[in-house]
């Protein structure tokens, strides 16, 4: 059974640029192998360069292509929420 929910925690990293890329590249891989519901990205509050940073990951248009929306997490500025929708066969 596949799980609902992945966490990625940017905080041990926020400040190495190529490691973000790649953590996010890799969530984005876990999700889609495990089938995942949703990616919780937490960025932290902080000055919000590097949510900003994930949001930029997200619009890019080879990434865009692997989810379904992205929301702002409304109780919690330092998270973003990525959601995916899976049809039967896919």
């Amino acid at each position: 059974m596949s799980s609902r929910k992945i966490t990625l925690d940017l905080h041990p990293i926020y400040n190495k640029g190529s490691l973000i890329d790649r953590a996010l590249e890799e969530a984005m891989d876990d999700a889609e192998d495990r089938r995942a519901r949703e990616l919780e990205i937490i960025c932290g509050k902080g000055s919000g360069a590097l949510k900003k940073r994930v949001l930029r990951f997200l619009e890019r248009k080879d990434v865009k292509r692997r989810y379904h929306r992205v929301d702002k997490d409304q109780h919690n500025s330092g998270h973003v929420l990525v959601h995916f929708r899976w049809r039967r066969g896919q």
